[in-house]
């Protein structure tokens, strides 16, 4: 298919927000069947992505669990949240190239795509570690409910269970609803930062069932990886990138911004299902 000519729109015309559409329920399970028929597409890759991820998470659980320190832990998830939204980005373009029946290169799609987006991405990485930093002080100070009694009642123990869980919950929705859709707009659209944090939560907000549904899955297929000694995030991880860029694709209309000229970013095939 040949390539569309770069648009030239007006940025001062621009919209603040890309509008959403209304998703259906069961969305997220057709946004997961094709992240995995992209994962058997680029087999190789998504293979050396996986391991990639896998072993960062392990690496940092293996640590924590050696030296026994919490803050040391915090530390290395904290380094790992400013990379995570930078490993992903290979994952959208490999699925932006098989939408546009090209051969996946992982050379080509990372070259043009930090090449093009990395002032934006960093933006976004720091956004995401300034919500951690602000979460691990926020847990710290949830710890002056836990029961000063050496042998604490149920109901003592439960209660602070319940802040803490409350008090995570809050900020783990932050970072969902900012991160949903945001960075593969910004790979996908010429667009910054703010506006796509901001049209990713806009369209959380306004499905709220199919993203609880999406967020319930993503949390399912890390604990069965966990629970494989992460092994099975080896095929988990990249497959939830890439059902993260058809989910993009469905849910945000992003036709009001310019796409970027050329290349494995420009707007993908119309779907035929």
């Amino acid at each position: 298919m040949a390539e569309e000519p770069a648009q030239k729109i007006d940025r001062d015309t621009m919209p603040f927000v890309a509008p959403c559409r209304m998703l259906s329920p069961f969305a997220p399970f057709r946004w997961l069947r094709l992240g995995i028929a992209d994962y058997r597409r680029a087999a190789q890759l998504s293979f050396a992505y996986g391991i990639f991820m896998a072993t960062i998470i392990a690496v940092v659980v293996v640590l924590a669990w050696t030296y026994g320190s919490y803050w040391f832990m915090l530390a290395m998830l904290g380094g790992f949240v400013f990379l995570a939204p930078l490993t992903c980005i290979g994952l959208y373009a490999i699925s932006a190239q098989i939408e546009r029946d090209q051969e996946p290169s992982i050379a080509q799609s990372l070259g043009e795509a930090l090449r093009r987006h990395f002032g934006n991405e960093l933006v976004f990485a720091l956004v995401l570690l300034i919500i951690f930093m602000v979460w691990a002080r926020a847990g710290i100070m949830v710890s002056i409910f836990f029961p000063a009694d050496a042998n604490p009642t149920l109901r003592e123990l439960i209660g602070y269970l319940t802040i803490g869980s409350v008090v995570g919950a809050m900020f783990a929705v932050v970072t969902f609803s900012a991160s949903a859709f945001s960075l593969p707009m910004i790979m996908h659209r010429d667009v910054d930062s703010v506006t796509a944090i901001v049209t990713s939560i806009n369209a959380v907000l306004r499905n709220k069932l199919a993203m609880l549904i999406w967020l319930a899955l993503i949390m399912l297929g890390l604990l069965i990886g966990t629970a494989t000694l992460f092994v099975g995030l080896i095929v988990i991880l990249p497959v939830i990138g890439y059902a993260a860029w058809h989910g993009y694709l469905e849910t945000i209309d992003a036709s009001a911004f310019p796409r970027h000229s050329g290349g494995i970013m420009s707007t993908p095939r119309k779907r035929t299902e």
